[in-house]
């Protein structure tokens, strides 16, 4: 099967780019979804951030369990799942159902990223190939990452809201013959434990605090459910590690972040993911919300982010040898952190200078994340590649978790502070949820006489600018910070 090889990472590199895509192909429908099924600020997160935070928490059990039970069943199996949610999701009547597909899209796609980067760590047995494999593994993780809302924006040019969801069946039917065709069914190792109380812990942890963070950024929060999600989300991390620390066979071997270069790797896919999302999310909604682009207008215009992912991906998995993996994670995240810095002065610039930040943006992205799946791959032993692949791609899916949790956050209360007191705005401010999001302030425009709603989207628009200068500036702190703590850390352990 050897020989197979490069169709084997055709095959999982198919799966892999659904299930990133599908963590931002909503930018671009989120706006005329939001209409059609009238969800509101709250129910429009948790569609975002269902996907992302269940597929984190899920992810360390699942990784573990294919290394018990063979990649390659894990594999098919969440294929199967992947496909199913797929259509629950693309015909959901009302927010509720659509949030319940997303769930059960996670754990289709919890089942099968940690194979995806397994099966390729035992294909193949080159190092050099390995490395340029990885390469494209990652470049497809970032491109597609970012190629989602352009997918989004394509198919709402011509099809409702759910066709980025249908889309995924076809390809999901394509990809189980050719898995069951050509991968390899390799033995898995019985002697690998699978805790399911572990998992538990660990996604309460990550669902809890996240949901204390949009929480808080609510025009008004429950503060009593701030305190206990909280709560619940710091004790479920703490007996988590603990648990780890105690178990012969942990979920996640705790001891691997003692290692500079495995730490350094994972602090990069966390920071770099999360930087992403949240850039991509503010900046295709102020595209559509505040430049009146059409979906697909909006997609075309951040073109420059996955192209350039992809581009940097196997070029950075063929220099990484040469560059070493601290190098290479710096100079991903300082392209990153110089697009970030360049896209907020070029917003209202002429589209070509516009797009320039973008591509910066992008290679960094691939070439950031490339070196970080590598660093992490390479670090574990081959037995617990199941483990390996799981921590990464945690740090990946959570970054992405975090990025709308973060900066949406940063964005949401950017744009409430940014807005005129109820007594400036008078008619315009009769429904207080004009103060939740630029998408509210929109409906609620709808229904006002036409000077009334003509004030009203000029002042929320104007807003949402601010809000979109502060997410810009709140990301170059976390890529700076970052670049800092890996260039640091790496110097005390040299």
């Amino acid at each position: 099967m050897a020989s197979n090889r490069w169709l084997v990472l055709a095959i999982v590199s198919s799966a892999l780019l659904l299930i990133v895509i599908d963590m931002t192909v909503l930018y671009t429908a989120l706006p005329r979804l939001t209409h059609d099924l009238r969800a509101n600020a709250s129910e429009k997160l948790w569609i975002l951030n269902a996907y992302p935070l269940v597929v984190a928490g899920l992810l360390p059990g699942l990784g573990t369990l294919g290394d018990r039970f063979g990649h390659r069943r894990m594999f098919l199996g969440g294929l199967a799942v992947f496909g199913a949610a797929s259509l629950i999701a693309a015909f959901a009547p009302v927010p509720a159902v659509l949030i319940a597909g997303r769930v059960l899209l996670a754990v289709g796609a919890a089942a099968m990223m940690p194979a995806t980067l397994s099966l390729i760590r035992l294909t193949f047995e080159d190092e050099n190939e390995r490395a340029f494999a990885i390469g494209i593994w990652a470049a497809v993780a970032s491109g597609g990452a970012a190629f989602g809302p352009v997918l989004g924006g394509i198919l709402l040019e011509h099809f409702w809201w759910g066709s980025v969801f249908l889309i995924n069946v076809p390809i999901v039917a394509l990809a189980f013959v050719a898995a069951l065709a050509f991968i390899p069914a390799r033995p898995g190792n019985a002697q690998a434990h699978w805790d399911a109380l572990s998992s538990l812990q660990i996604m309460v942890a990550l669902i809890g605090l996240a949901y204390a963070v949009k929480e808080m950024a609510k025009r008004e929060p429950l503060w009593w459910a701030v305190a206990v999600a909280a709560a619940l989300g710091l004790l479920a991390l703490v007996l988590f590690i603990r648990r780890q620390r105690r178990l012969p066979h942990p979920l996640i071997d705790l001891r691997l972040f003692g290692n500079a270069q495995f730490s350094a790797g994972v602090i990069a896919a966390l920071c770099a993911s999360m930087v992403m999302v949240g850039v991509e999310l503010a900046l295709t909604q102020r595209l559509q919300l505040v430049q009146g682009k059409s979906p697909l207008e909006a997609a075309l215009f951040i073109l420059p982010i996955p192209i350039g992912a992809f581009v940097a991906g196997p070029v950075t998995g063929l220099l990484l040898p040469r560059l070493g993996p601290r190098a290479a994670l710096l100079a991903g995240l300082g392209l990153c952190l110089t697009g970030v810095l360049a896209m907020m002065p070029l917003r209202d610039a002429a589209t070509v200078w516009q797009m320039l930040p973008l591509g910066l943006l992008g290679l960094g992205i691939g070439a950031a994340m490339t070196a970080a799946s590598s660093t992490i791959m390479l670090s574990a032993p081959s037995e617990r590649a199941g483990m390996a692949a799981a921590v990464e791609e945690v740090s990946y899916e959570l970054g992405g978790a975090l990025g709308i949790a973060i900066l949406g956050t940063v964005m949401s209360l950017g744009y409430r502070w940014s807005m005129p007191v109820q007594a400036e705005l008078g008619a315009a401010a009769s429904d207080g949820t004009i103060y939740d999001s630029l998408d509210e302030a929109l409906l609620v425009a709808e229904t006002l006489p036409a000077e009334t709603s003509a004030s009203l989207i000029t002042t929320a628009r104007a807003a949402f600018e601010q809000a979109f200068l502060s997410v810009g500036f709140a990301a170059a702190l976390i890529l700076g910070l970052t670049c800092l703590l890996i260039f640091r850390r790496g110097r005390s352990a040299a």
